[in-house]
């Protein structure tokens, strides 16, 4: 049986990356700290399962981190642990540079020890997976797309410190021969989002008649791309792809956060009509653009197309209404986390 290791397993995309490896029959370990952002509900379906084991370290904790590795002999590692919401990094930066620079480094030195430690059959499996953003690139202007060899130009403190982190695994592939792999993904959204972020945030203001804040105009375009796609994705390339490549992860579903943000209100309003707010665009309040703000982002697919045979297989507009059933269904739960959030 394969057993993959995931840092930050109880988060967003973590904890998607967990349920679709547990469910093609891989034993994961999680290794999650369990943040503010952290939520082992997420997980509940496992509780139980031989197939996944939670274990709360630090990955900037080395020792904590060896004492795994000999326990349980993993054949992979998927590195997601990351502060990663924008504004945080903005207001505090210091969390950023410990845990996705610090923390990479100290995951990094521990894997490579394991790694050196194996024998030459499982040393030839072995992957080290580092999940990133396509926000170490910058910021385009009005045409074209990132691609892998578009140069690194991050514009506030997150993005610094996920370029960071990039560079540091970059650099144990080519000086220390560790096999790593890198992927660059564009703006995820699906259930079990933390409700700080974008699409949370317009689908639980607008649910309670709230304004719904909009940076600037509201023309900064990303590219959204389903969670279950893009965790469909890191195992693809974890089979796959080259050791020392990057892959960037996108699905061509650019659009301004202000066409997003009346989409989500549009889709609200056929799904949950509400008596007090017929029309939920109305909610839409524009705000200070925040510090830093990147215009665009755009994502060129065709690597991970044409080598590793990923495609995203997710409707965007299937997949949306999804999403707006989800936290309509789940309200309790964005309730403790928004509480949880303001504890912190």
């Amino acid at each position: 049986m394969t057993t993959a290791l995931v840092t930050g397993g109880a988060g967003f995309i973590g904890s998607a990356l967990v349920r679709h490896l547990t469910a093609t029959g891989v034993r994961v370990v999680n290794v999650d700290k369990l943040t503010y952002a952290g939520s082992l509900d997420s997980l509940a379906a496992l509780a139980g399962s031989p197939l996944h084991t939670h274990r709360k370290v630090d990955i900037i904790d080395r020792a904590a981190l060896a004492a795994i590795f000999r326990a349980e002999r993993p054949s992979c590692v998927y590195h997601l642990a990351a502060e990663s919401h924008v504004d945080r990094s903005i207001s505090d930066p210091s969390p950023f540079i410990t845990t996705n620079v610090v923390g990479t480094h100290v995951l990094l030195a521990a894997s490579l020890a394991y790694y050196q430690s194996l024998d030459p059959v499982a040393r030839a499996r072995f992957r080290f997976l580092h999940v990133s953003t396509d926000e170490v690139y910058g910021s385009l202007g009005p045409t074209g797309a990132f691609t892998e060899q578009s140069p690194y130009q991050p514009n506030n403190p997150y993005a610094a410190s996920k370029a960071a982190s990039d560079h540091l695994v970059r650099a144990w592939h080519h000086t220390y021969g560790l096999p790593t792999l890198i992927t660059n993904g564009s703006n995820n959204f699906g259930p079990w989002q933390f409700p700080e972020k974008l699409v949370p945030v317009v689908l639980r203001n607008a649910m309670r008649g709230m304004p719904i804040p909009v940076y600037g105009s509201g023309e900064n375009v990303r590219d959204w791309l389903y969670v279950d796609d893009h965790v469909s994705a890191l195992e693809q390339v974890m089979a796959r792809g080259r050791p020392g490549e990057t892959y960037n992860v996108g699905s061509h579903n650019d659009r301004t956060n202000l066409a997003l943000v009346q989409l989500l209100c549009d889709r609200l309003d056929a799904l949950a009509p509400s008596l007090t707010v017929p029309r939920r665009r109305d909610l839409i309040a524009f705000v200070d653009d925040r510090l830093g703000h990147d215009f665009r982002y755009a994502i060129d697919p065709s690597k991970i197309e044409r080598e590793i045979g990923w495609r995203p297989r997710a409707s965007f507009e299937a997949t949306l209404d999804a999403t707006v059933r989800w936290y309509l269904e789940h309200v309790e739960w964005c309730e403790r986390m928004e509480e949880r959030a303001r504890a912190r």
